[in-house]
């Protein structure tokens, strides 16, 4: 267990922009930052950041709280590794209670998973450096493919022993469980149920999640054989899932944001040969087709992708096809092609890194325009190939969803393809109507739902939404929300002075319960710091380690909109606050709650009255009925005294 003044001091350092900023592209909009939410995919930001009361707020899929809590959310972090994660990031040593050895049998199967691929890591790494082999082999390798010692440690590469049992024998001998080393796919298993290395003999690429631990691996063999699989990749897992993970972003993502460029190859060594000649922000598809989720993943950082193919251009060709996913996505994309024979590591390695700048500077071109060159190129004169074409660049200019852009690229493309701009508008627009159609077909074909939800919902994707169990539902929330908000406030009332908001509004409603779990367990929290002489602030809730306790702040705290700070000086309309008027704030909240609370049991008493079957018994609960009526009628008139005021 981390210390509570380890936790303390790392809630101090943190910056929540900051920390956001190293996984989504932020913009200021007034007192607060926007961007793209990380968790859905969507065109228009709803994620919020807060630094003035340290939270962020996902409209779109409802996910909301503190620095800690995104990291939770978005990397599936328990509340002590994101604590350590912030810690390593703010150079803040971790004390804990007990000071316990390495997990290696943890509880948690995912963090097993991560512990065993960081032993890897390290165990290729040091076979690598510290042996024979791996110095005549693998070192020698990626030194004779022009990477320093620098780049070699700053990617973590390594060598896998070239011997069946080697890396196997020493994690299980090292405490390592077999299940976990299978799962990650570090071992094989026989079919008399012994283990193999999977990367025997093998060159070895780490790949880093998105906040830098080790996920997976790629091994590349330096035999000949043609047998051998060239490289070898881990299976999908629980930590590593390929469609979502782009190699080398982890160290790419903060000169992607400088940029607000991602340039895109295929393999490690490009991106080791390239982020090496200094143009760090880019990554690779490490091999496989490219996906809508990496893309995304890139779309939280930048809107541009510039691809770096090589020379071949059968692979370009494929390629093209794939694209359109990027279209799709709303991402600009430019294409740099190298002459035939070169890809961006071998090109960057012959002639160095400033010619290799200025190769890209000066061949980069437009996406659609590149895709019609290379089209056409190959079409030649036969009409029916250059129809197929117009057709292909049409469909790929169809998938950009803004029609400002896409009007651009059919006058520039009408040019190219010596076609008359308005053919091209009529093909764009049957296209677009078609899809349009087969939409609203998928969309009418869903099942309806018997009933509406009671509460509209903005969504990009369906979120349930449970029903209150409670009457009172909405009061208490907003007791909750004055707390958090005013509690630390001092009254200053005719006939109440100097005594704090919190204390007041907790003694006032001392004799009431409240219904709904999250809302008890805050009051339950706010009486206990009371009690232990503190005065509990936003940022005790918002870092607290109850992720409902969090999820209830910041939905109270976070809002959607906010005021220009020019509105009252363009407009002159004055927007009246809460705060003018504390006392009829923070009075008609308690005594609506009570009111509730009252009406509630009226309800009660006038069901126990219908089923009452002695006259003494209804007797007695008329009288609670006639002596609850005026405990209504008294707060109401309280209400409405209090409000006139």
């Amino acid at each position: 267990m981390i210390t509570k003044q380890t936790i303390d001091r790392i809630m101090e350092a943190i910056d929540i922009v900051e920390v956001i900023g190293e996984f989504v592209q932020l913009k200021k909009r007034g007192a607060n930052y926007v961007g793209l939410s990380p968790f859905a995919n969507e065109k228009t930001p709803s994620f919020t950041v807060s630094p003035a009361k340290g939270i962020f707020k996902d409209f779109s899929t409802g996910k909301g709280g503190s620095a800690v809590t995104f990291l939770m959310e978005l990397e599936k972090f328990t509340y002590p590794e994101a604590l350590k994660w912030l810690a390593k990031k703010y150079g803040i040593e971790v004390e804990e209670l007990l000071d316990k050895p390495e997990n290696i049998e943890a509880d948690n199967r995912r963090e097993s998973l991560m512990i065993v691929s960081g032993f890897a890591a390290k165990y290729f790494q040091e076979a690598m450096w510290d042996t024979p082999e791996g110095k005549s082999i693998g070192l020698s390798y990626f030194k004779e493919r022009g990477f320093t010692s620098e780049t070699i440690k700053k990617f973590e590469l390594g060598y896998s022993p070239d011997n069946w049992e080697a890396f196997t024998s020493d994690a299980i001998n090292k405490g390592y469980q077999s299940e976990f080393l299978v799962e990650s796919g570090l071992s094989v298993k026989r079919d008399n149920g012994t283990l193999y290395d999977r990367y025997r003999g093998r060159v070895m690429f780490p790949i880093h999640g998105f906040t830098g631990r080790v996920i997976a691996f790629g091994g590349r063999t330096l035999k000949t054989d043609k047998n051998v699989p060239k490289y070898v990749n881990s299976p999908e897992s629980e930590i590593y899932h390929k469609s979502n993970v782009l190699y080398g972003l982890f160290f790419a993502k903060k000169a992607i944001r400088d940029q607000d460029n991602c340039y895109l190859v295929e393999g490690y060594a490009d991106v080791l040969s390239v982020h090496q000649a200094g143009i760090e922000n880019v990554v690779a598809s490490s091999g496989t087709s490219l996906t809508v989720e990496q893309i995304r993943l890139i779309g939280r950082f930048t809107k541009n992708i510039t691809i770096l193919y090589d020379g071949d251009a059968a692979g370009i060709k494929a390629s093209l096809r794939g694209l359109d996913l990027i279209l799709e996505e709303g991402l600009n994309v430019k294409v740099v092609s190298f002459p035939d024979g070169d890809d961006p590591d071998s090109y960057v390695r012959k002639v160095g890194s400033t010619a290799f700048k200025t190769h890209i500077e000066q061949n980069k071109k437009d996406f659609i325009l590149y895709k019609t060159e290379i089209l056409l190129k190959e079409a030649g004169k036969d009409p029916i190939q250059r129809a197929n074409v117009i057709r292909e660049i049409v469909e790929s200019i169809a998938k950009i969803p803004d029609s400002i852009k896409a009007s651009v690229f059919i006058r520039e493309c009408s040019h190219q393809l010596q076609i008359d701009e308005r053919i091209l508008l009529t093909e764009l627009n049957k296209m677009k109507l078609t899809k349009s159609k087969k939409d609203s077909q998928q969309r009418s074909s869903y099942q309806q739902p018997e009933e509406m939800p009671d509460e509209p919902h903005f969504f990009d994707e369906p979120v349930p939404i449970e029903k209150p169990v409670a009457v009172n539902l909405p009061q208490e929330r907003e007791i909750v929300r004055l707390l958090l908000i005013y509690g630390n406030q001092i009254i200053n009332w005719d006939n109440i002075a100097n005594t704090y908001i919190g204390p007041f509004i907790v003694a006032e409603l001392s004799d009431v319960e409240f219904e709904q779990a999250d809302c008890k367990e805050f009051v339950a929290l706010y009486k206990e710091q009371l009690e232990n002489g503190v005065l509990p602030e936003e940022k005790f809730f918002i870092h607290h380690p109850h992720k409902h306790i969090v999820d209830l702040s910041v939905d109270l705290l976070a809002s959607k909109y906010t005021l220009s700070e020019n509105w009252y000086n363009m407009h002159r309309i004055f927007i009246q606050e809460e705060q003018m008027n504390m006392k009829a704030t923070i009075l008609g909240a308690i005594f609506h709650l009570k009111k509730q609370k009252v009406g509630k049991i009226l309800d009660q008493l006038r069901t126990d009255l219908q089923n009452a079957q002695e006259p003494a018994d209804q007797d007695i609960i008329m009288s609670q009925y006639m002596q609850m009526k005026k405990i209504e009628k008294h707060i109401v008139d309280y209400l409405g005294s209090v409000i006139i005021k």
